[in-house]
């Protein structure tokens, strides 16, 4: 599927909370040693989840109100929405195996 990186607050309603499917939100910053930790573990995990699960980044610094929203503290904080609700939540830096075994309780 790739994963999708959000580029307007607005498209957020139709990327995840409007989802058929699970629902992967990276809540990550540039300047987060363990957030570009995390990507290759991301890239990994959307490579074999095929159209199971889609990942979609957010960018603290450019939408720092949905962050809020959801009330992210640190990053990455990695959130997994099932029919635009809030199912699991990953604190800091997780290899690729907690990521996929939090997903598959959802799929």
């Amino acid at each position: 599927m790739g994963i999708l990186h959000l580029d307007a607050a607005d498209k957020f309603e139709a990327m995840v909370a409007k989802s058929e499917t699970p629902v992967l939100v990276d809540f990550w910053a540039p300047w987060c040693g363990p957030c570009r930790m995390v990507a290759p573990e991301l890239e990994k995990l959307d490579a074999e989840a095929g159209s199971k699960v889609k990942i979609v980044k957010i960018n603290i610094d450019d939408f720092g109100d949905l962050a809020k929203a959801h009330k992210v503290l640190g990053v990455p904080t990695m959130v997994l929405f099932k029919g635009g609700k809030e199912e699991e939540r990953l604190v800091g830096f997780r290899p690729h195996k907690d990521i996929q075994k939090a997903i598959e309780k959802f799929l």
